[in-house]
Formats: C-alpha cells, structure tokens, sequence
C-alpha cells in the first residue's frame, strides 16, 4: 500500500455519501480525490450540487468542497482519479448492479453500500470482525470477472449489525431460533425530521424488503466459501419485524435465541467481552477497541447515550436474561449510518488495503 490509497466518492450528495466524506476527511489510508454523482449534478462544484441537502452535522470538508461532480456513468473519467471507490448510488437494483460490475471490470474495485450484489455469490458481505475470511472469494470474482485488480465487495445490511454480532460467537452452542424485532431510525430512509415531518410522534410498522434482508443475510454472513461461492447456512431459523421509529440515527434490537446446549449467561457475556476479530489485531484506524460493549444496567443501551461508541463503530448490547419461551433474550443496538453504512464500508477499505487487495 502506497502512503495514501486514492478513492472516490461515487453516489456522493446522498446521505451516506456525506457520510462517507466526513469520515475520510483526514483518513490515514486514504484520500478523496474525486466526487461522482448522477448527471443531474455532474458539472457543478459539490457544494452547489448539494447545496441546502447537506444533512451531517459538520460542514462540508473543505478539500470536496470545490470539486466537479462528475456523472457517475463516466466510468473511464472516474477511474484516473483513484485506486478504487466506494459507492452509495441511489438507482434501480439492476442498474447499480450493472454499474458497480462495470466499474470492476475496468479495473476499479468497488467497496459498496448498496444491497444489488449482496447474493451475488462470489461477492463477499463483509462484517470484518466477523467473516474478514470470505474476502478469499475475490480471487474467483476476479476469474469471472476477467479482472486482475477491479473487483467488487459490500457491506450488509445496516439494521442486521445491532444484532448479528451478539448471535456470532454463540454459534458454536448450537444457536438454532433467532426472533428479532428491529426498531430503525429514519435516517435509514435517508431522511431527517424536517424531511419527514410525519415521523414525528409516529411509529409506521413497515419497511419495504427490510425483514427479508433481516432474515437471510446474517447466513450468508455465517456462511462459507465453498467451490467458488459462498454457501449460505441452513441450520438456523430467523424471524423478525422491522418498524420504524422516530429516531434521527441508531438501530435498536429486541432479541430472543434458543440454542441446542444453552451456555450459561455467564459464559455469553464472556464470549462477547473476548470477541475480537482481526480489526481489532490490526488496530484498523475505524475499528473499534472494544467490538461489543456490555451494559449491566436494565435501562441500557439507549439511543442518545450509546450510539456514538467509539465514534459510533461500537455495538451494544445489554439486558440479557433467560426468557420463557426462547432460552435467552437481550437488546442490541449499533448506529446505522456509521458502523451500519459508511463506517462499516470504510472499515471494510482499510481491511482490503492492509490485505493488499487494493494495491
């Protein structure tokens, strides 16, 4: 890896593109060094294409400010400006799907936010505490692809990660039933108060596709790279609700788990003190020190105190308890547009350039 890795920002006036921008401000590995968007914005500088939509809470970077937009479908003009980019378009499945596989087979590794190439099967959905093992299923996109460099990795979905990383080190108990109600905030939609007045003093139960992403990603996440693929576990059954609720960012998670051995409550709250994946052994510039913090109060972990753990990379978790009809219950939360969406991307980057894959 070379001093600082080049990257742009390919979706970049959307909420998680500010996001993106504000976390890479800075970043040891990494600089910007370009902004890409749709056509609409292509040609102006990013502060007018952006204009009254900035929603983060600190200004727009001063290096991105007065960069061009470029349209996002100029694939070769995008690519002498990095090394690779990272993406949170908002288009139609097939179109981002379609787009990010250009981009790879020019040669540009892409590191996505998006959920198009999630089942794609030799496209690794990385956790990177979790499965940082199925980023080895590059080398067979690559095949695929034709590609030497350009390939395509993406993060899962944002809600699944206030809950997911409780459920992993208890794997090896026999963890067989998961019941999960999430309760999500609107930032997930992209959205604020003042955009979305009609969240305030509301609770909607519904968001589209999110309990099917809710139910089946975790096991391609257990999964394992096999023949080229990554096959999805069986043996596990999840069933969850997804409601939104009016909060501005922070997923919270009420889950119940049975397991074929029960391990004892003390030796859960052991196996999530001692988690650490290789983010952790690298000390990865976003990971956090501690992966899964533990609360002992029953009123924790709470949106507005702990959503900012360790600059929001952290998980919570807390009221862990047996339950009458599961074996135990607990409460998870994570913040969603920084370890669940950008955060989780970034981390995702710096394991791939310590690893080589972006060299």
């Amino acid at each position: 890896m070379r001093e600082k890795l080049r990257c742009v920002v390919v979706g970049a006036t959307g909420m998680v593109g500010q996001r993106f921008l504000t976390l890479l401000e800075n970043h040891p590995y990494f600089t910007v060094t370009g902004v890409a968007a749709s056509s609409r914005s292509a040609g102006m500088t990013y502060e007018e294409a952006v204009g009254s939509r900035w929603k983060m809470s600190t200004p727009i970077p001063e290096a991105v400010r007065g960069m061009v937009v470029i349209d996002a479908a100029q694939i070769e003009e995008v690519g002498k400006l990095c090394d690779f980019i990272f993406c949170a378009v908002d288009m139609k499945k097939d179109e981002i799907k379609a787009l990010e596989e250009a981009y790879a087979k020019a040669e540009i590794p892409v590191i996505s936010n998006n959920s198009a190439h999630r089942w794609t099967s030799d496209v690794p959905m990385v956790i990177p505490e979790i499965n940082d093992n199925h980023l080895e299923i590059i080398a067979s996109q690559r095949k695929r692809l034709g590609t030497t460099k350009g390939f395509i990795a993406v993060k899962p979905n944002c809600s699944i990660q206030s809950y997911v990383p409780m459920l992993t080190p208890l794997l090896k108990y026999g963890l067989n039933k998961v019941l999960v109600t999430t309760y999500q905030a609107i930032s997930g939609a992209g959205k604020n108060f003042e955009t979305w007045p009609e969240m305030v003093d509301n609770i909607i139960p519904y968001i589209g596709g999110e309990e099917e992403k809710s139910e089946t990603e975790p096991l391609k996440i257990w999964g394992e790279v096999r023949g080229g693929s990554i096959v999805a576990r069986k043996d596990i059954v999840i069933s969850t609700q997804c409601i939104r609720v009016p909060v501005t960012d922070g997923h919270s998670a009420a889950v119940f788990m049975s397991f074929d051995n029960p391990p004892p409550r003390e030796a859960i709250l052991e196996e999530w003190a001692s988690f650490r994946g290789v983010p952790q052994i690298l000390e990865l510039p976003s990971a956090p020190k501690q992966f899964i913090t533990y609360y002992e109060e029953d009123n924790r972990p709470q949106i507005k105190l702990d959503r900012t753990l360790y600059g929001g990379m952290g998980i919570s978790a807390g009221r862990l308890r047996p339950d009458t009809l599961f074996d135990y219950k607990f409460v998870g939360m994570s913040h969603n547009t920084l370890r669940g969406a950008a955060g989780g991307a970034v981390l995702i980057a710096e394991l791939l350039a310590r690893q080589g894959y972006l060299d």
